[in-house]
C-alpha cells in the first residue's frame, strides 16, 4: 500500500484533497470535525450544522470517498426538492470527474451518466446506478441503496402543517424499504419546528450531532445535551465556534439581517424560538381556577409566578409552557353577566361535535364546561349537548351552521323545548378558520382575560384516551390550543378549539369594559343601598341625592 493510498483511508485528508483542488481555503476545525463524524459516526446519523459551514458539499465528498473504496456501492440522494438533490449529485459527478486521483471513477460510454443518475467506471451491471438523485414527494419504493444521504428533506413548505408532516413522516419510512441489510443513512438538516423529523429520529435508533455557530449558553446546551458536538462542549458563550468560517462581526450581521428568530434556527439550530413565534397561542397565559356554573370572581389577577404554577392536572404544551392560577383573587364572587354555549357539529367522520361554554363577568371570559362529543345527530348526543346546557344554565346557543345548512339547530330545537327551553342562532364563517381563531383568541389570552376551570382541562386530557394513541392528544382542546397557527390546515382535528373561539367571538364586543371601574360601580351601588336601608331604619326617612324626605 502506496503512502497515498494509506493516507486517503482517513476522510478527512481526502476533505484536503478536493478542498485543494476546488480551490478552496483549508478545512476549518469544524469541516473536518464533521468529516469525522460522516465516517466514523453510526450507521444511522445525522448532521445538524449552521448554514454556510459546507456539510453538503462534505457529505457529497464523502459519497466519493466511498465510492472510491468501494465502487459497487449504490447512492441514493433525497431532498426537499428534487433540484436540491440534483445539485447534490451534479456535485459529486464534478468531483469524480476533476479530482486525479478519481479519473477511474469517470462512468463509462455504455453506463449511465447524468446528474439525475449516474454510474462509476469499475461498477458491475445493476438495475440501480452508484448515485442517483430523487426529491422527497418522488417515487423511491423499487430503488436500492447502501448509502441514503437525507439532504434538507424537510424544510417549511413541506412541514407547515400537520398533514404536511404526517406525509413528510410516511416518505421517510420508505427509507428502510429502500435500504440494503447493513446499509447507512445520513441526515442532513435544520430542524424547523418543535414537530420536527428530526427530533424524532432518536426514538428509531439515529445518533445526532450538532454544531452550532456560536458556544451556546447554558440553557441551549441542556437542550442539545449529548447532541452537541464534543468538541464545543467547553468554550466561551458566545464566541463563534468556526471563526475562519464565520467570525464575531459576521455572526453579528447575519443576526441583524436573518433576525432574532431565523439566525436562532438558522446558526443555532435552536428551534424554541421558531416555536414561541409560530405558536401564538401559550397555555401559560390562561388563568386556571376552579369554577362554578352560578357565579366567580370579580377580578382574578394574573402573574407567572413559580407559586401559582399549576401543578396537579397534565401540561400537553411545548416545553416551558405550563398552568397559572391567580396569584390574587379581588372583590368577591358574584353572579355572572351572561353566559352562552358553543356548538361546532360533526358528520360521522373523525371529527367531533365540539362544545364550550363561555360566561363573562366584568370583561373576564370563564370557560366552565367544554369538550367533544361523537356520533354527530345521534339521539344520545343531543341529549348530552341539552344537559351540558342546563347544568350551566346558560341564556343562548350559538350553533356553527356551516356544515348541514342548519339542520343541526332544527333537530337540537326539540331536544330543547323538551328538557331546557333556550335561544338558538346561527352563525356562519367566511373567514380562513385558522386565522379567525387565531385573531380571536391570542388577544384574549395575551391580556389575561380567558379563564378556564380546572375541571374542564381535567376532562379535556381524559376524554382524549378513548382515541388511538397515535391521535389522541391531537382532539385535546389544550394541544390544539398551544399548536394552533395561523397557516391553513394547520391541525389535523381542531373542532374543540373552533368551537371555543366561537364562543369567545360572541363575547368580544363586551370585553372593552374595565373591570375595575365595574367594580368601583358596584361598589358605591353597595354603598348607596347600605345607606339607603340605614337611613330607613334610624330615622325611617329614604335618602334621595342631598335631601331628606
Amino acid at each position: 500500500m502506496s503512502e497515498l493510498e494509506r493516507k486517503l483511508k482517513d476522510f478527512r485528508n481526502f476533505v484536503f484533497l478536493a478542498w485543494d483542488h476546488l480551490g478552496l481555503p483549508e478545512p476549518t476545525p469544524i469541516q473536518l470535525d464533521i468529516a469525522q463524524y460522516l465516517q466514523k459516526g453510526s450507521r444511522r446519523r445525522v448532521v445538524q450544522a449552521f448554514r454556510g459551514v459546507g456539510k453538503s458539499w462534505l457529505t457529497s465528498a464523502y459519497v466519493v470517498f466511498r465510492l472510491l473504496h468501494n465502487p459497487k456501492l449504490n447512492v441514493l440522494v433525497v431532498s426537499a426538492s428534487k433540484q436540491r438533490a440534483d445539485d447534490f449529485s451534479t456535485f459529486t459527478l464534478r468531483l469524480i470527474n476533476e479530482i486525479p486521483i478519481c479519473q477511474h471513477l469517470k462512468p463509462k460510454e455504455d453506463q449511465r451518466n447524468s446528474k439525475i443518475a449516474f454510474d462509476v467506471g469499475p461498477a458491475p451491471a445493476s438495475q440501480a446506478p452508484s448515485v442517483v438523485s430523487k426529491g422527497i414527494t418522488s417515487q423511491i419504493t423499487g430503488s436500492r441503496a447502501d448509502l441514503i444521504i437525507a439532504d434538507d428533506v424537510e424544510s417549511l413548505n413541506n412541514s407547515a402543517t400537520f398533514l404536511m408532516r404526517e406525509k413528510l413522516q410516511s416518505a421517510v419510512a420508505e427509507f428502510e424499504a429502500v435500504l440494503k441489510p447493513g446499509g447507512e443513512v445520513i441526515y442532513l438538516g435544520t430542524p424547523q419546528t418543535e414537530q420536527s423529523i428530526y427530533h424524532g429520529l432518536h426514538e428509531k435508533g439515529y445518533d445526532t450531532r450538532i454544531w452550532p455557530a456560536r458556544y451556546p449558553e447554558n440553557r441551549l446546551k441542556v437542550a442539545f445535551g449529548s447532541k452537541l458536538a464534543p468538541m464545543l462542549v467547553e468554550g466561551k458563550e458566545g464566541d463563534p465556534t468556526d471563526p475562519r468560517r464565520f467570525n464575531a462581526l459576521d455572526l453579528m450581521e447575519r443576526e441583524a439581517s436573518y433576525g432574532r428568530t431565523g439566525f436562532a434556527l438558522q446558526f443555532m439550530l435552536d428551534s424554541t424560538l421558531s416555536d414561541a413565534d409560530r405558536y401564538p397561542l401559550k397555555l401559560a397565559d390562561l388563568i386556571v381556577l376552579g369554577l362554578n356554573p352560578e357565579s366567580a370572581p370579580e377580578k382574578p389577577v394574573w402573574a407567572a409566578n413559580i407559586s401559582n404554577i399549576v401543578k396537579d392536572i397534565p401540561c400537553v404544551g411545548f416545553n416551558g409552557d405550563r398552568y397559572y392560577g391567580p396569584m390574587d383573587i379581588q372583590g368577591k364572587w358574584i353572579p355572572y353577566e351572561g353566559g352562552i354555549m358553543a356548538i361546532d357539529p360533526s358528520g360521522r367522520g373523525d371529527n367531533e361535535t365540539a362544545y364550550a361554554v363561555v360566561k363573562m363577568l366584568n370583561g373576564f371570559l370563564y370557560v366552565t364546561a367544554a369538550g367533544g362529543l361523537k356520533g354527530g345527530y345521534a339521539e344520545d348526543t343531543m341529549n348530552k349537548l341539552v344537559n351540558i346546557a342546563k347544568f350551566n344554565a346558560v341564556n343562548q346557543i350559538i350553533v356553527e351552521s356551516n356544515f348541514g345548512d342548519g339542520m343541526f339547530t332544527e333537530l337540537l330545537k326539540p331536544y330543547l323545548m323538551k328538557t331546557y327551553p333556550c335561544t338558538v342562532e346561527e352563525v356562519r364563517h367566511n373567514i380562513q378558520k385558522e386565522r379567525r381563531i387565531v385573531d380571536t383568541l391570542e388577544p384574549v389570552m395575551n391580556q389575561h382575560r380567558l379563564v378556564l376551570d380546572i375541571g374542564v382541562i381535567r376532562d379535556d386530557y381524559e376524554s382524549t384516551k378513548k382515541y388511538a394513541t397515535e391521535k389522541s392528544l391531537q382532539y385535546s382542546l389544550m394541544w390544539q390550543l398551544s399548536r394552533m397557527t395561523r397557516a391553513k390546515g394547520a391541525l389535523a382535528y381542531d373542532d374543540r378549539i373552533d368551537v371555543l373561539s366561537m364562543a369567545v367571538a360572541f363575547w368580544s364586543e363586551r370585553m372593552a369594559q374595565d373591570v375595575n371601574r365595574k367594580m368601583a360601580n358596584r361598589k358605591a351601588e353597595m354603598l348607596d343601598s347600605e345607606l339607603e336601608r340605614f337611613m330607613e331604619n334610624a330615622v325611617g326617612r329614604k335618602p334621595r341625592g342631598n335631601t331628606w324626605m
